[in-house]
């Protein structure tokens, strides 16, 4: 039986789809810097990428002020998270639900045991995420801002569950491929990496740089035996010599990421009002996208197909229900016209 698609930005199914709210990207679009590395990479691409991305490497190493043998460089974040998981083959994972489904499915790939302690308040985080930590644990996944809640973890939460992950050598896997989205970086654990081997950081360009399709992320660690085991656990030429040009423009792209940041939590309340006033319950998310509930409401993506619009059903996250959805922050004429069709599709 082939793979069934369970994410967004699944447009290919479906000829009508105008606006895609199910996929959250930039919606400033690519930067054009970015475009340019891309098409005079072209003449490049001749020749064999460079399995361990060193230009790239050398490049995140100047960004982060960290030895470039700290970074690891992947088709999208998805890959690294299979090649954390090949790598590891843990006996025994830790969960927190609802979350982002690859963790889970990849964890599936080495019949490992998963346990999963669900967000009962608020879908945050709990405190008592602690008491579920023990020796018997081989690694932990968190994603922070949380998808597809957008919740940050408190950063006194986060401290503790990584000091105790290194107490009990459990790797600890912080996915921070939305934390750009938020303008709290200084939330994010990259200070941390040097004095904790069992920290590992995943990063993307894919959200912030609207570049989904070309497909590069990357991952921080310390850990060089993990990372090799990491090069080890899939294709030798994983990242092309397109995406690997990407990603070194990008990185030059500050003052496009501010204008990105800004737009975002300014469409970001629109759509929180605009939500609520049709009667969603919406959650404080600080990424480039809301996740919301729908009481009395059923079918609302189905409704609003008619309409041109894909939003995102969340019923098939653990722990979530068919009145859960995700919806992209994108500019403001693509919000203005979801609001408008919202209106008319849950009269």
């Amino acid at each position: 039986m082939r793979r069934e698609l369970v994410h967004g930005g699944n447009i290919y199914e479906r000829t009508d789809v105008l606006l895609d709210f199910s996929a959250n990207i930039n919606p400033l679009g690519m930067p054009e810097g970015v475009k340019k590395a891309v098409t005079e990479a072209l003449s490049k691409a001749v020749h064999y990428p460079d399995p361990l991305c060193r230009k790239l490497c050398q490049a995140l190493s100047t960004e982060y002020q960290l030895p470039a043998e700290y970074f690891i460089c992947g088709n999208g974040g998805a890959d690294l998270i299979y090649r954390l998981v090949y790598a590891l083959r843990p006996k025994k994972a830790l969960l927190t639900i609802p979350t982002f489904a690859e963790y889970e499915e990849a964890l599936k790939q080495t019949n490992t045991e998963c346990i999963f302690h669900k967000s009962w308040e608020d879908y945050k985080v709990p405190y008592d995420i602690l008491e579920r930590m023990n020796s018997s644990i081989d690694v932990m996944f968190l994603c922070n801002p949380n998808n597809p809640t957008g919740l940050l973890i408190p950063p006194n939460l986060l401290v503790r569950i990584l000091a105790k992950a290194e107490k009990l050598g459990i790797y600890l896997m912080v996915d921070e491929c939305f934390l750009d989205f938020t303008g709290q970086e200084q939330r994010s654990l990259v200070s941390y990496v040097e004095e904790c081997p069992h920290l590992f950081l995943l990063k993307s360009f894919t959200k912030m740089y609207a570049m989904p399709g070309i497909r590069l992320g990357y991952g921080i660690s310390q850990n060089q035996e993990l990372l090799g085991r990491m090069e080890a656990a899939g294709q030798c030429w994983g990242v092309s010599v397109l995406a690997s040009e990407a990603g070194i423009a990008a990185l030059r792209e500050k003052e496009y990421k501010q204008q990105a940041i800004q737009l975002v939590e300014q469409e970001r309340e629109y759509l929180k009002e605009e939500l609520q006033a049709v009667g969603m319950k919406v959650w404080d998310g600080q990424a480039d996208y809301l996740f919301f509930t729908t009481p009395g409401i059923e079918h609302l993506r189905e409704r609003l197909l008619p309409y041109g619009i894909l939003i995102r059903d969340c019923s098939n996250y653990r722990g979530l229900d068919k009145c859960c959805y995700r919806i992209a922050v994108k500019d403001h004429e693509s919000n203005v016209c979801l609001v408008k069709a919202l209106q008319k599709a849950v009269k």
